[in-house]
């Protein structure tokens, strides 16, 4: 039971080495070239991370910890799900800036432990919410000048 952790340190890191190499190999095809100066460096620098924490697990020099348990993978399920439906779906189908408002705001109303039952915080949430999405296009729309998937609304 002691490789169980050093495993899923190892199989997690490969997985993201595999996403990060993916990302980064498909920021660098894209055209036009200059839409995509941001993201190439972003990917860039992930990928190289990624695959040093790869290397370095397969070598057994990290610090490993307990693992996941199963009651944290099914705490994290829920986010995992928002997650996925997400990337291969939302942000395309109903643009960046709505997708990210909904994804943030399922996710913040999934773990934040305040009641779900009072108004107060509903209307907190959905601040957050707001004050979350106007630092996002302030950064990409307005700092970075980053192209953002759009269709329906935004």
């Amino acid at each position: 039971m002691t490789e169980l952790p050093r495993n899923q340190h190892i199989l997690a890191s490969g997985i993201i080495a595999v996403v990060g190499a993916t990302v980064a190999y498909i920021s660098f095809t894209q055209e036009p070239a200059d839409a995509f100066i941001f993201p190439r460096l972003i990917s860039s620098v992930f990928a190289v991370l990624a695959v040093w924490t790869f290397i370095k697990a397969v070598m057994g020099r990290t610090k490993v910890g307990n693992g996941v348990s199963a009651a944290a993978m099914r705490n994290m399920l829920p986010g995992l799900i928002v997650t996925v439906i997400y990337i291969f779906w939302a942000a395309k189908a109903l643009g960046f800036y709505t997708a990210t408002a909904i994804a943030f705001f399922v996710l913040l109303s999934l773990y934040d432990p305040a009641p779900h039952g009072q108004l107060r915080t509903w209307i907190k949430r959905v601040l957050i919410t707001a004050g979350f999405m106007a630092v996002m296009y302030g950064l990409f729309a307005l700092l970075l000048n980053v192209f953002t998937p759009r269709e329906v609304f935004f």
